[in-house]
């Protein structure tokens, strides 16, 4: 009797080593995951006989999966429906890969995440419209990927975010003036896809906003003057839209912190104003300096 005690709590331990307590339904989920995203051909893969807080990419907590970080892997096919099961995760950062098809609707359920990053991959349809859910999310990356519809107006419930990269996919209609109700967001990038209308006036009551980018979409009217003040703002680019002619009389509202303003207005040279704070070159700063390198999240 003895002896099958102890031998009991040696298959126990042993169990609980491999699984690094991670329950038996988490682990499913990340098989699942490995299975639709190709992890064959992944550049490290995971070995399945090991616990799972040792596989590439996966962070545990307190026996719960909190981390899938997955950055530039060579990760394909799709995601799983069951990755919105993961209710513990945190950070979910899958951008540089391979990935397409639709993002699941499901993701939203993840309300402890932080931070969602799938740039750079082959996504298609639209974001989910319940995005808003995710209420402490505070990176949200879906650049260079083939997303299209409309901006979600449920963006604007995420008073957390400060980052929020859009650029280079497909979307189109009027930018929502609740993205002007995302009051702790540092950086919007929505540059490359075919946006429409009116800057909203809502835009500026960003007062945390540093990076602004619009360029290369199809916004027409006058540039909000509110937009020109924002107390942070250090870099604004407009260039390739149909917006009204810039009027240089608006100049001395500018922010003191503004380094970069590209705006081509409809011909206007603005090379040859002194801008005083900053100085511009519009043939060698067209671009934005997003901030696209693996982070440590």
């Amino acid at each position: 009797m003895q002896k099958r005690f102890y031998l009991v709590l040696v298959l126990i331990c042993i169990s609980t080593t491999l699984f690094a307590g991670v329950s038996k339904k988490e682990r499913e989920i990340l098989i699942d995951f490995y299975k639709s995203t190709q992890g064959e051909n992944w550049m490290i893969n995971w070995d399945f006989s090991k616990p799972v807080s040792t596989w590439h990419g996966i962070e545990v907590k307190n026996g719960k999966v909190v981390s899938l970080s997955l950055f530039n892997n060579n990760l394909g096919g799709t995601l799983p429906f069951s990755l919105g099961k993961l209710r513990h995760l945190e950070v979910l950062n899958l951008a540089f890969n391979h990935i397409g098809g639709t993002i699941p609707e499901n993701i939203v359920r993840l309300k402890e995440l932080k931070v969602l990053r799938l740039g750079k991959n082959h996504f298609t349809g639209t974001i989910p419209e319940a995005i808003g859910n995710l209420s402490n999310l505070e990176v949200l990356d879906m650049f260079d990927n083939m997303l299209s519809g409309e901006i979600p107006k449920g963006l604007g419930e995420l008073k957390k975010v400060k980052w929020l990269y859009l650029s280079n996919n497909e979307f189109r209609g009027s930018l929502p003036g609740e993205l002007g109700n995302m009051e702790s967001l540092e950086r919007l990038e929505l540059s490359g896809n075919h946006i429409k209308g009116g800057i909203p006036e809502d835009m500026a009551k960003l007062k945390n906003l540093n990076t602004l980018v619009l360029s290369e979409n199809e916004f027409t009217g006058k540039l909000p003057k509110g937009i020109l003040s924002l107390p942070q703002l250090a870099q604004l680019q407009l260039q390739h839209n149909f917006l009204d002619t810039f009027d240089l009389g608006d100049i001395h509202t500018m922010s003191e912190h503004l380094a970069l303003f590209d705006f081509d207005g409809n011909g206007q040279d603005y090379k040859k104003r002194d801008f005083k704070r900053f100085s511009l070159n519009m043939e060698e700063i067209r671009t934005a300096d997003t901030k696209f390198e693996d982070m440590d999240d």
